[in-house]
Parts: structure tokens; sequence; C-alpha cells
């Protein structure tokens, strides 16, 4: 089934996807920064399902696809519930309530809108797969999703290792010998890989502004949040003769390429 033929009901499945990321990211009213973290999570796990069961897989790719969104949603959801719940995160737990405390509301419901609007977008291209049954590129794509999935998952678990070892040391083993953020760098590729997955299945401008949106928001969110931790972690080890070693001599987000810092990047979110 071809997704241009079918542009009325494509729209309807958007629309009630927006709204569910708005029930579910609604949790940003008790936290602002529920909006984008374990809102985020959940909204990408409603979305895949809610499109898996408007718009049934036909191919095991597309299968593969909507598992991967939705194991990465409650991936991420259980893993910001757990550290809130750890001790090591107290304080950044007191830091996040304290800025969330002088959001203004007006300002939350902005938040609230445009950041169900981009989870919807980041998750279009599962839809424009379901809906023309098959893609050239669907097989690439979610092979690049899966390999981004555990390599966010492998640096999240090594990290979580090596701070209990060592609470007041960076992490720089395992996959942050290839590169700093490599959890940051697993996001990128895991919405890289879910958009070009439907490639062939985006007929129109409007599809490619969407889908693009989505992916060129997250890619900017990451370096954003690289560059923040870049300063954040620089402001706490700048000191440590290993660590002036590490960033010197390990790229900050893609292996291979020599930027060894963020610090003067000016066109980010997050």
């Amino acid at each position: 089934m071809a997704v241009f033929s079918t542009g009325n009901v494509f729209w309807q499945e958007l629309a009630v996807g927006y709204g569910l990321c708005l029930l579910i990211s609604a949790l940003g009213f008790l936290r602002t920064d529920w909006f984008i973290s374990i809102g985020y999570g959940a909204s990408v796990s409603a979305l895949a399902v809610w499109f898996a069961w408007a718009a049934p897989p036909s191919v095991a790719g597309s299968w593969l696809q909507a598992g991967l969104l939705c194991l990465y949603g409650l991936r991420l959801a259980g893993y910001l519930i757990y550290r809130e719940r750890s001790a090591s995160f107290a304080r950044e737990l007191e830091a996040s309530k304290a800025r969330s405390a002088h959001i203004t509301r007006p300002a939350r419901l902005g938040i609230w809108f445009s950041v169900s609007a981009l989870y919807v977008a980041m998750a279009a291209p599962l839809l424009f797969v379901l809906l023309a049954g098959d893609t050239p590129l669907l097989w690439p794509g979610v092979t690049v999703m899966a390999a981004g999935l555990v390599l966010e998952m492998t640096a999240d678990w090594q990290k979580s290792a090596s701070k209990k070892r060592e609470p007041n040391k960076f992490v720089r083993r395992g996959v942050y010998r290839w590169c700093r953020y490599p959890n940051y760098l697993g996001e990128i590729l895991f919405w890289l890989g879910n958009l070009v997955a439907g490639v062939g299945a985006y007929h129109t401008v409007l599809s490619w502004c969407a889908v693009l949106v989505g992916f060129i928001c997250i890619f900017l969110i990451m370096l954003g949040s690289a560059r923040r931790l870049e300063l954040k972690q620089g402001a706490r080890y700048g000191d440590d003769p290993e660590y002036q070693v590490w960033v010197s001599q390990v790229p900050v987000l893609f292996p291979g390429v020599p930027v060894y810092s963020l610090r003067k990047l000016r066109v980010y979110l997050g």
C-alpha cells in the first residue's frame, strides 16, 4: 500500500499519536524535565505500539523497526526512573527540581506542545514504512538502529559499573575509549537508522520535511547535550592529568573524527 494513496489515514494516525504524546508527556507538569526524559521515552514506546496497531507490519523488517522503537523507549524510561532512585544522582536530581520550580506555566505549555510534536516527527518514519509495506533501505536502517541501541545500552552499563567502582573518576574505559560520549553517539545512530529505514516511502516535500525536522532536532539536541556534559566534566575533572590526556586524544562524539571539543559550538538545542 503506497503512502501517497493513504494520505488521510496517515495524518489521522499522526494526529492520534500526537494526542498520545501530549497525554504521556503531561508528566512534565509535575516536574519540567520529565517532558524530555521519562515523557520522551514513554512517548516513543506508545507511538511504536500505536503505529503498529493502526497499520500492522507486513514484513519482518517493519516488525523489527517497531520493536526497536518500543524497546528503545521502554529502556530509556526505565533507566531514567532507576537513575533518579540512585544515591549518586541525588545532587543532580535536586538541581533539576530547583530549575523546574522557576519555569512559568506558559513556558511549560510551549515545551509540552513542541516536544510532543517532535516525538511524532522522530517516530514518523515507522508509520511511512508500515503504510508502504516495505522500503529498499529498511534492513540497512534497522541494522543501524540496532547498532545504535546496543552502543547506547553498553555505554550506560559501563558508566554505571565504573561509577560504582570509582564514583569520583570520569569514565574512560570500554566504549569510552572510542569517543567521549558514546551514549549520545548511539542515540544519533538509532534515529539515523530509523530515518534511513523509511527512504523510498517519503514521496512528498512535506513528508521529507517532517522526518528531517525530527532527525535534525534530535541531532542538535545530542550536540547540545555533549557540549553541556563537556563543560560540566571540565569543571569537575579539569585539573586531573589523566582527564587532560583523555580529552586531547579521544574525539568528543565521532570515532576517528578529530573533533576534541564542542565548547565553541553555538548552533544546538538542549
